[in-house]
């Protein structure tokens, strides 16, 4: 009779082990299959030049970021001022890809809050997105010169990450 009473108890503890388990877990720190392994080619559109384009091959040799944005994203606008100010710093190219978004909307969100970008890429499927399984926007991805993805960061860019993670993650690749 008394282990009967037991069970519900025994049950309870497990729950709770399992919630106080999944509530230290970090939602932005999903694991990407593609880190260290070759970044998807793609060939898009430019932005701002739609009859040019810009492909994987194209950054060969160069460290860079690729910064997943669009216009109607609230979080992007989060990440926007620290995306400016990093730009400022000239250390690598700064790729954006416009994602899921209108080509008229992307050009006048960075005429009225600054274009951080080298240049931005249109993917207006999201297909490109897809490739690098992103799960929303923003989304950045490092790649080094040998066009690998080196770190993938869900959400907005704060000075944080990037002085803790991707500055020392960007000199290191730099190095070689």
């Amino acid at each position: 009779m008394k282990t009967k009473a037991l069970i519900p108890l025994a049950i309870f503890i497990a729950l709770a082990v399992l919630l106080g388990v999944g509530l230290k877990l970090k939602p932005r720190e999903i694991p990407s299959a593609l880190i260290d392994k070759p970044a998807p080619a793609f060939q898009l559109a430019q932005l701002q030049e739609p009859d040019k384009s810009l492909s994987l091959a194209n950054m060969k040799g160069q460290v860079w970021l690729l910064n997943v944005w669009a216009s109607w994203c609230v979080a992007c606008r989060e990440e926007h001022p620290v995306l400016v100010d990093f730009a400022k710093q000239g250390l690598v190219p700064l790729i954006g890809l416009n994602y899921k978004d209108k080509r008229d909307d992307g050009l006048k969100w960075l005429a009225t809050e600054g274009n951080p970008y080298t240049l931005s890429i249109v993917d207006p499927e999201g297909r490109t997105g897809i490739d690098y399984g992103v799960y929303g926007v923003p989304e950045t991805f490092l790649i080094d010169g040998n066009g690998r993805i080196r770190y993938k960061h869900i959400g907005p860019l704060t000075q944080e990450v990037l002085d803790k993670i991707l500055l020392p993650k960007i000199a290191e690749l730099k190095r070689g």
